[in-house]
């Protein structure tokens, strides 16, 4: 993949990795100029754990719904942020069918990221939405061979079942396990942003950096 020192040579809806990123950012920095908009769409549970420094939180299910309203609002590279990337180019693909087309993915998601040295943001830990996919996969694929065995063969379909739907998560990049798991409680105890208040931030960014305060 080629990279390059300044977002304004953004290539039209590509992945882009940590590295280039941070590289942007300090370019910025050093230059006073404008860096990339880092957009996360995680829910509020994790990003309240962990985020980077003076990204702005729009979670994807809040994109989905507001995608042309939130498109106008953006001006120039936007880098989109999950975990693992899958939420992230499903964003994008929100805001490419809005006819913005420099929105890009943050490959290999926060992990990645602060891996390479990126200003993270912590607080109160929790599972990232894709941990929680795996666990509850594989507990259900576990329960359905284990009952087979020893109740009824017929509880085996429940472990295909889990498989196919995760063949197909990955062909589809989608994940429906992961939209239902982020409606729990667990993953929704910390409010989420309004749209109003997303908006405002967005266009208070047209005139300074806003203040990493809750970010």
């Amino acid at each position: 993949m080629n990279t390059t020192s300044r977002p304004e040579t953004f290539h039209i809806g590509r992945t882009v990795d940590a590295a280039t990123v941070l590289a942007w950012h300090n370019t910025a920095e050093s230059e006073g100029a404008g860096a990339p908009m880092v957009v996360d769409v995680r829910s509020a549970a994790e990003y309240g754990a962990s985020h980077i420094r003076g990204s702005y939180h729009v979670p994807l299910a809040t994109l989905a719904e507001h995608t042309r309203d939130l498109a106008a609002h953006i001006e120039g590279p936007v880098v989109l942020v999950c975990q693992s990337g899958v939420r992230a180019e499903q964003a994008r693909r929100h805001l490419a069918a809005t006819g913005l087309e420099r929105a890009h993915v943050l490959d290999g998601g926060l992990p990645l990221y602060a891996a390479a040295g990126g200003d993270i943001v912590r607080g109160p830990q929790v599972w990232a939405l894709e941990r929680q996919v795996r666990l509850v996969a594989g507990a259900l694929v576990l329960a359905g061979l284990t009952v087979g065995r020893f109740v009824s063969p017929k509880a085996r379909l429940l472990a295909g079942g889990i498989g196919a739907g995760l063949t197909f998560s990955a062909l589809s990049n989608t994940c429906a396990m992961g939209a239902a798991l982020a409606r729990l409680p667990l993953n929704r105890d910390v409010a989420e942003p309004q749209i109003g208040q997303t908006l405002a931030e967005l266009r208070d960014r047209r005139h300074e950096r806003p203040q990493d305060t809750q970010r």
